[in-house]
């Protein structure tokens, strides 16, 4: 039904020379308004009814400011106080201010010659259908906007199919946000073919849509023929299976993003061994977010197929998913272990690590200084992992080496010591070590769990 509305739309529009339409010029110079001519706006016409005429040779006599009250006073909508605030200044920030499809036809009158402001913001503002219409229209002439926000709008299908058009023929604009507009797989194979080969739009922002498998699919096939996009954002969607693979394919011989967004979807398993496959041949991507999906120690292990090779990413979001100290562990000898990983933050900030992981990552920081990596932890064991440096402090205390405690202990000189006897001898010695702290470090040296401690390789310890 939603497609056939679009059809209808389009046949309904009459063929005109202007993109635009605007009230004569005169009319706004000259502070003329007729009452016949403000629109009513019942929505069955789609043109704007502002026919300007050819006068290219004149210059406009008015502000900025004047020339957006008159436009307001002509479609009979109430100009937005904050449009004042930014005179003289490249960023319009009008979101939250309902500007509505009236205010947005009085500003796309303003704007469509303006050749100051680069970027627009109209987020939340009531705008709809008709109002990105108007919009598109002025895009069309204006070409000094490069930046445009119109995220929670209502836009629905027949919205996209209005801006994907006007991205078809798009020279200028550089980052478009489309967040919170109910575009589904239909709305999501519009920008994809719009998008297909294009090299102009560097920034997509789709997130909190409804775009399920079929709609990855068709974003997954133009990534791999788009040569411009660099930060792309799925976030908040329905991306799984088929949609997810084809995601990763396209990535996988993309050549320009940097930064790609896929929290809250629905990967798993199957969806993380395609992006891991993908991370195997992408050089190009720095950064990806996989927040809150269903990604396990398992997927975590099929993710890092592709981080043990990458030699780009740098920035890797793994918080809010079911990973364990299993899966950390995993993730952080694979970055480890690669030479030549990039990596240099890593959020897992959910997951609860044990000694061993702590242990690991401080030997890998001294290697690679940059390295940085949110996790929790929890308080039993920051004491526990303090036991070592309590035992190490007393010993120097009292000049002596770790090597010295138990070449003391070990009387037959056979590079053994007994778990019983090292227990015993720091109860004996008074080392402030509680009894967790000292099961602890008796693991720690005795790792086998034989009830024996070797300590001939402890020379680097003291």
């Amino acid at each position: 039904m939603e497609g056939s509305s679009v059809q209808r739309s389009e046949e309904q529009q009459p063929c005109k020379q202007s993109v635009l339409s605007i009230e004569n010029q005169e009319r706004l110079e000259n502070k003329q308004k007729p009452a016949q001519d403000q629109e009513s706006d019942s929505g069955e016409e789609w043109d704007s009814d502002l026919e300007i005429e050819d006068t290219t040779n004149k210059k406009l006599s008015l502000f900025r400011a004047e020339l957006y009250h008159q436009a307001c006073q002509r479609t009979g909508t109430i100009p937005v106080s904050s449009f004042h605030r930014h005179k003289g200044e490249v960023h319009l920030n009008l979101n939250h201010y309902g500007v509505g499809r009236l205010g947005a036809k009085a500003l796309a009158i303003v704007l469509q010659n303006d050749k100051n402001i680069t970027n627009l913001e109209l987020e939340d503002s009531a705008l709809q259908t008709r109002g990105a219409h108007y919009l598109m229209e002025m895009l069309q002439m204006n070409i000094t906007i490069h930046s445009l926000n119109l995220s929670n709008n209502r836009l629905h299908l027949e919205g996209a199919h209005i801006i994907s058009k006007m991205l078809s023929d798009n020279y200028y604009i550089r980052s478009i946000k489309l967040s919170g507009n109910n575009f589904d797989d239909s709305a999501a194979k519009y920008f994809a073919s719009a998008l297909k080969g294009d090299y102009v739009v560097k920034e997509l922002d789709l997130s909190h849509n409804k775009i399920c498998d079929r709609g990855g699919e068709h974003l997954g096939y133009m990534l791999a023929t788009n040569v411009g996009i660099e930060v792309l954002n799925l976030s908040w969607n329905h991306i799984r299976m088929c949609g997810a693979m084809a995601l990763s394919a396209g990535l996988k011989v993309n050549s320009t993003l940097k930064q790609l967004q896929l929290s809250w979807n629905g990967f798993g398993h199957i969806e993380t061994e395609s992006l891991g496959q993908a991370l195997k041949h992408n050089s190009t991507l720095v950064s990806l977010d996989l927040s809150s999906n269903r990604i396990d120690d398992q997927a975590v292990t099929l993710l890092c197929q592709g981080l043990a090779i990458n030699e780009a990413l740098m920035i890797l979001k793994l918080s809010h998913n079911p990973i364990t100290n299993t899966g950390a562990l995993t993730l952080l000898r694979t970055v480890t272990n690669n030479t030549k990983s990039a990596l240099e933050e890593i959020d897992i900030s959910t997951v609860f690590v044990c000694e061993t992981f702590m242990e690991l990552l401080e030997e890998a920081c001294q290697r690679s200084p940059a390295l940085h990596v949110q996790y929790s932890v929890m308080r039993s064991v920051i004491r526990n992992l303090s036991a070592l440096h309590i035992f190490q402090k007393f010993l120097k205390e009292q000049n002596e080496s770790i090597l010295d405690f138990f070449q003391a202990l070990d009387k037959e000189r056979t590079m053994k010591v007994s778990t019983l006897a090292f227990r015993n001898a720091i109860k004996a010695a008074n080392i402030p070590l509680d009894q967790r702290q000292l099961n602890w470090l008796i693991r720690k040296f005795d790792k086998k769990c034989t009830a024996t401690i070797s300590y001939s390789h402890f020379t680097q310890l003291s």
